[in-house]
């Protein structure tokens, strides 16, 4: 078979799936959609399990039942069950070396400045940074995510939008559908609402073009089919494997160790007293003074009962399991001991001392770099189309850059002696070099602020020369 025959049979299967969704939604087939879209809801379960520290495997673990000589129950002994939150630690150093300070969006284009002052102040009134570290928190923790982009009229009548995190540990069932060529062609979220008392169950379907609002009633369903005003499907989908991919195994195993040994703990870090037959009867009062035990013969003897605190093979194998733990999974061993010894090491050589986190960081920045040009597409579209349409031609041409930044900022100094030599050498201008410097928040405001400033400083300047001087 052809390659031209294999991306024609993939189109017509393309085509017909969108055919058979919109016989489905006219016939209110929702149960059928929902079946043919992406469900990783049992990938999502094993990965809360394994990151919630009160369902790792270790607490499964049942105590040991004492028995008697002829067999009877005698006590439960307890078994320690010692889980130890490495899934939490991986998935928060991960988030930090990404997400750790907030994006940087720059201006690409010119004469769409009031476009672009409007997407900054949405960025903010969204509270796009808090959202975004949650989306990766939790798609670090469960494998997928989503943020929602929900326009609404506010209470005073004017068009608003929210962003809202969804997830399985939020209550939220995610089911995106893609084509042959990775696109997003829809979505489905469902939830649960109390309505009345009632606990009713909500599906809502996301297109580029309609919203359907999809209830469970105790026969079928009702749709409430909505324009989609902002023209494109409202959700940013995140999903990848867990931070903690490929090291559950090892986790497992120190936490086995760990419990085991506070059982060995019980059993003999107390002194036990070890004495032949013939010194029992001897034994002194538990509050006398000055013990002293007496042997009768000469081959009586009384001893301590003790362990090696620190057996060298167990001490090998947690050494071991810990450091795989961390480099496996390309996470720096950042301890309180670790961060002492860092105070007074510059930005430059951190990052390098950091240069795991920093791969794993870059890795995922070939994912997160398209959500965050999806979320700036999505975010011009709703502004041009729903949230202010007098800026719907600034929005079309308005090219928003977004960067992301270090967690341990750069060296300011050095950074701003080369923007200034670039500009003194012609290689950039004064614009861009605003735009670069770390010091400077808003480079439109502040490019205003430096002219208001010279012209008011020319005009000074005229009075003075004016009269004389």
């Amino acid at each position: 078979m052809s390659i031209i025959t294999v991306i024609a049979n993939k189109l017509k299967s393309s085509l017909g799936i969108q055919q058979d969704f919109d016989k489905l939604i006219s016939n209110k087939d929702i149960d059928n959609i929902i079946r043919q879209m992406q469900d990783r809801s049992e990938d999502v379960k094993k990965a809360l399990k394994e990151y919630e520290v009160a369902t790792h495997e270790i607490m499964s673990r049942q105590d040991k039942i004492i028995k008697n000589s002829k067999g009877q129950n005698v006590r439960v002994e307890k078994q320690w069950r010692l889980p130890i939150p490495y899934q939490v630690f991986i998935n928060e150093i991960s988030l930090v070396f990404l997400y750790g300070r907030p994006v940087k969006f720059s201006q690409q284009t010119e004469a769409t400045d009031k476009a672009f002052e409007m997407f900054k102040d949405l960025v903010k009134s969204l509270r796009f940074d808090s959202r975004i570290r949650q989306c990766k928190r939790v798609a670090g923790a469960e494998t997928e995510s989503a943020l929602l982009l929900h326009v609404f009229r506010n209470d005073e009548n004017k068009p608003d939008a929210l962003l809202k995190v969804l997830a399985a540990s939020k209550g939220d069932e995610l089911r995106p559908m893609f084509d042959m060529y990775d696109r997003m062609t829809s979505f489905g979220r469902g939830y649960y609402l109390n309505e009345g008392g009632k606990v009713v169950y909500h599906f809502d379907i996301f297109t580029k073009d309609n919203i359907f609002r999809c209830v469970r009633k105790d026969v079928g369903w009702d749709v409430t089919p909505e324009k989609n005003m902002i023209g494109k499907i409202p959700i940013i989908y995140f999903r990848q494997e867990k931070e903690h991919h490929g090291v559950q195994q090892l986790i497992e195993r120190e936490e086995h160790i760990a419990s085991v040994t506070a059982d060995v703990n019980d059993y003999f870090a107390s002194p036990a007293v070890v004495i032949t037959a013939d010194v029992l009867k001897n034994i002194p009062e538990k509050g006398e003074a000055g013990k002293i035990y007496v042997k009768d013969s000469k081959d009586g003897d009384v001893s301590y009962l003790t362990v090696d605190s620190a057996p060298e093979l167990k001490k090998m194998e947690i050494d071991y399991l810990q450091g795989h733990i961390l480099s496996k999974s390309f996470t720096p061993n950042i301890d309180f001991e670790t961060m002492k010894s860092l105070s007074n090491v510059s930005g430059k050589a951190l990052k390098q001392m950091m240069a795991l986190a920093e791969i794993k960081a870059n890795k995922h920045k070939e994912y997160h770099d398209e959500m965050i040009d999806r979320f700036i597409s999505l975010l011009k579209a709703a502004i041009g189309n729903v949230l202010d349409v007098s800026l719907k031609t600034e929005c079309d041409k308005l090219i928003v850059d977004a960067q992301f930044q270090s967690p341990f900022g750069e060296d300011v100094a050095e950074i701003i002696t080369n923007l200034v030599n670039s500009i003194d050498s012609g290689m950039m201008s004064e614009e861009t070099g605003r735009e670069l410097n770390p010091m400077i928040s808003d480079s439109t405001a502040e490019t205003v602020r430096i002219n208001k400033e010279r012209k008011v400083k020319r005009e000074t300047e005229g009075d003075v020369f004016g009269q004389g001087y």
